[in-house]
């Protein structure tokens, strides 16, 4: 192992130590004690099984039969969910096909940040992964099942599914997904239409004309924001079948992949041969490989929130520092849209997961042994699914089909992974300095602060930004409104860079997945409404953002920085039934540790 990873994992899995065991001894005692079928009364399996008589006979034959829960996230308003209408009845086929049987346990809510960007349901959005947490658990709750197949793809769909599935660690679970849609038009093309929009110097029309042909069918979308970054991430801790992140939906591989997923399930339960329970499936080294892939593939940054998370649900605690020793070392291997101009159809047509855990593992970056849902170790997902006929096998996947796309650990485009955590007079923040440019990495501008995004966007048209200026967007944090992503500041923020400005932003709220060119220090942490130093800003100080250096400071005389009152915060927001969602603001902990109410209020 390299040297960098091997460290971190140790402090990984020492810091961890207490929580961790805690957490095995809850699945332990789960395992031996669960309130499964042979233990359920008559009447309560006979509700259970009310609903499936094709499946009955097979059911009451003394429970051998291996019941997979279905915990489905489908809805046709999603694009990337719409895909799995007609999963549950094929996947309802194909268990019967290894003597099992398969029941939807449960939907979970699928909301579309893409949609909501920019609006008041967007201030919902971090929360909806809490929720998708407690829906996972109510749908498995009922003790039918020996094994559960979790159907998400999106931003907080899988890390949702994941917090709720891991309290069940005890089950062998899996994650299927169902693949991006088709490369529509180019997502550099998309971005500078937005940008015309931004100056005026495009109608409505044409923007909306160009978003319908970016977005243009079923399955994720090709930019490689958070819902690919959630693909990546379940290939490399091993949660997929192999190779089934980037496969397009309505394709006979992609089928084939699901049913494999399927029969894969009734082998590692508890009436097969190879039990894999979730639980030990996800564990440090594991938690450091969703880590490292983030890294070498220029991934998300909502995953400094994400990860943390996930890791908690199973006793396990990482933390910006392991990011950032982690990104020191791991070099970047992939550059797709907002890292380069490929989408994840070319990335995927260069070689894909498969190429990249290959090359990490090769180069000891990533911990191969570990017990993947696949039934060996991680050198499985380094191999490309084929068919060879209608049969599904895997291939080596060769060199790199295009190295503007994908290079060798030997030669990577960047020899680390392109995120800082920045510490200063203002707190702690992460930046994502890969899709910036080099000379960019510093800036040092007067502040101009704001505590809606929407007021950027009015400044910006009014002309009050034309000028070197460091944006502050504060009081969006997760205590405050939900800590909603703030992607509708990328076109005018880039504009003003292509003008020829210095700009960067500096926020305790999230940027999208898809952010990109300009710098941006984010979830800065403490937020405004926990008394955070973002909170002390004023127009016109002098702010210094330094990835180089990895500092984040308001160049204010110590003495007058220490004797300022914190900005009043403003009044919390109400209607789009965001007035429902006050428990999870005020239970919500720090970004760094997830930004999550469920675990904060679990003591996890």
């Amino acid at each position: 192992m390299n040297p960098a990873v091997s460290a971190v994992t140790d402090r990984i899995i020492e810091r961890s130590r207490p929580s961790r065991q805690a957490y095995l001894s809850l699945i332990g005692r789960e395992r031996d004690t669960w309130v499964g079928r042979p233990r359920l009364g008559c009447a309560n399996l006979a509700h259970a099984y009310a609903g499936t008589p094709e499946d009955r006979a097979a059911m009451t034959s003394q429970h051998q039969a291996m019941n997979i829960g279905i915990v489905t996230a489908y809805n046709d308003m999603l694009s990337a969910h719409a895909v799995y209408y007609r999963y549950p009845e094929l996947m309802k086929v194909w268990a019967r096909e290894v003597g099992a049987t398969a029941q939807v346990a449960g939907g979970v809510p699928a909301m579309c940040d893409g949609v909501t960007q920019g609006y008041p349901g967007m201030e919902l959005s971090l929360f909806s992964r809490d929720t998708i947490a407690l829906s996972t658990a109510i749908a498995l709750s009922h003790g039918t099942f020996e094994g559960a197949a979790l159907l998400g793809i999106c931003d907080k769909i899988v890390p949702g599914l994941l917090m709720g599935a891991l309290r069940f660690g005890h089950l062998p679970m899996i994650l299927i997904p169902g693949g991006p849609m088709p490369s529509g038009l180019p997502n550099k093309a998309k971005a500078a239409v937005r940008e015309r929009f931004a100056e005026g110097q495009a109608t409505r029309d044409e923007l909306l004309d160009a978003e319908i042909q970016a977005y243009h069918s079923q399955g994720t979308c090709t930019f490689y924001g958070t819902a690919n970054t959630n693909q990546m991430m379940m290939e490399v801790m091993g949660l997929h079948m192999p190779g089934a992140a980037f496969v397009n939906p309505g394709t006979k591989l992609r089928q084939e992949l699901t049913r494999a997923a399927v029969h894969r399930l009734a082998q590692i339960g508890t009436h097969g041969d190879d039990y894999r329970p979730l639980g030990h499936c996800v564990d440090e080294k594991a938690i450091v490989n969703a880590a490292v892939g983030l890294l070498a593939t220029g991934g998300s940054t909502n995953h400094l929130l994400h990860v943390p998370a996930i890791a908690r649900a199973a006793g396990i605690v990482i933390d910006w520092e392991d990011f950032d020793r982690l990104s020191a070392a791991v070099p970047l291997l992939a550059r797709v849209y907002p890292n380069g101009s490929a989408d994840v159809n070319g990335f995927e047509a260069a070689g894909g997961m498969p190429y990249v855990i290959r090359e990490l593992l090769d180069a000891g970056y990533l911990h191969r042994d570990i017990p993947t849902v696949a039934g060996g170790d991680l050198t499985d997902y380094a191999r490309k699914p084929v068919l060879d006929g209608d049969t599904l096998t895997w291939a080596d996947p060769g060199a790199s089909g295009d190295d503007t796309i994908l290079r060798p650990a030997a030669t990577p485009f960047s020899p680390d992974g392109g995120m800082r955590i920045l510490q200063g007079n203002i707190g702690r923040a992460c930046i994502k300095v890969s899709a910036v440019e080099r000379e960019r990495w510093v800036v040092e501008a007067p502040a101009r602060v704001f505590a809606d995004q929407l007021e950027v966007l009015d400044a910006f048209r009014n002309g009050e930004l034309e000028r070197d200026v460091v944006v502050v967007v504060r009081f969006q944090g997760p205590r405050a409104n939900g800590m909603p992503e703030l992607h509708k500041l990328t076109p005018p923020l880039g504009v003003l860079q292509n003008r020829g400005f210095k700009v960067a932003l500096v926020t305790d709220g999230r940027m999208s997945g898809a952010s990109g060119k300009v710098p941006c220090a984010i979830h800065c942490s403490p937020e405004a409404l926990g008394g955070g130093a973002i909170g002390l800003i004023r127009d016109g100080d002098l702010i210094r953002v330094d990835a180089v250096s990895g500092t984040l400071d308001a160049l204010v005389d110590a003495a007058e920085w220490a004797a300022r009152e914190q900005a009043a915060a403003p009044a919390a927001a109400t209607g789009m039934g965001r007035e429902l969602f006050g428990m999870f603001r005020g239970l919500a902990d720090e970004a760094e540790k997830g930004a999550s109410a469920i675990l904060a209020g679990a003591g996890l």
